[in-house]
């Protein structure tokens, strides 16, 4: 897979985040850009300029990722919404000196309007405190996990934080399981919770790159050992457990 371009120098930090994670989220589906043109209502052209900062980022394109890809969108558009309002509450560049007689610069279109300003006010407000919150690893859900129906055949139901749970290894159709989930599309990655990453971190211990412990939280420990696996793999060694990880995972 080709290696990315730099992102433009003066990219807000925001908007350095949220196209990171578009960026990694597409390089786990395995997507070109013309497949993801495609599968979206965005053109291969569209999709790399948001992809690398030359434009900002449709929030409906965040969302048709993150649908073609199979995540829950709310992290991406918290992430959205945030980059955008700091877009919004940048000053303008300063006219150049002269006099004005130098060529007019294009006008930027302006974002849609709130519906009020203390909505937009109190929307900011939360959409940072989401962000803060995953940050600093206060959310007690997968950073990736969609909890709704079909997210996988175990999720989270029962699951308690603290508990090292047992491996009970065997092979269903083939794969490999652990006896905790089936999953093998979701993606996993630190301040993610629940039984997903405790067959993650039993079937890392299966294939030699074991975790401290299989108690279901994604920590660096388990990240490191991810690392390790997708390495020797030949994968994309981010630490980051997605479809081509879990395929490994259940050989």
């Amino acid at each position: 897979m080709a290696r990315w371009k730099e992102l433009p120098a003066g990219l807000d930090s925001r908007e350095r985040r949220l196209v990171a994670e578009l960026r990694r989220l597409k390089d786990h589906s395995g997507l070109s850009l013309a497949a993801l043109a495609g599968k979206t209502g965005y053109s291969r052209s569209s999709w790399e300029r948001y992809l690398n900062g030359k434009q900002p980022v449709p929030r409906e394109a965040v969302e048709e990722l993150a649908q073609v890809c199979g995540v829950d969108p709310t992290r991406l558009v918290v992430l959205h919404d945030v980059a955008a309002q700091a877009r919004q509450q940048a000053p303008a560049p300063a006219p150049a000196a002269g006099g004005g007689t130098g060529a007019r610069p294009e006008p930027v279109p302006e974002p849609a309007a709130p519906r009020t300003v203390p909505l937009r006010t109190f929307l900011a407000g939360i959409a940072a405190a989401v962000v803060l919150a995953f940050g600093a690893g206060l959310l007690t859900g997968g950073a990736w996990a969609d909890d709704g129906p079909g997210a996988g055949d175990t999720g989270k139901s029962g699951y308690r934080r603290g508990v090292a749970y047992d491996c009970d290894f065997g092979r269903e159709n083939g794969e490999l399981r652990a006896g905790h989930s089936t999953n093998r599309e979701i993606l996993l990655d630190t301040n993610s919770t629940g039984f997903d990453v405790v067959e993650v971190q039993c079937l890392l211990r299966e294939h030699g790159f074991g975790t401290k412990s299989t108690d279901g939280l994604y920590g660096q420990d388990t990240k490191e050992a991810a690392t390790r696996f997708q390495a020797a793999r030949g994968l994309v060694a981010d630490g980051i457990v997605g479809p081509k990880t879990w395929a490994e995972l259940r050989r």
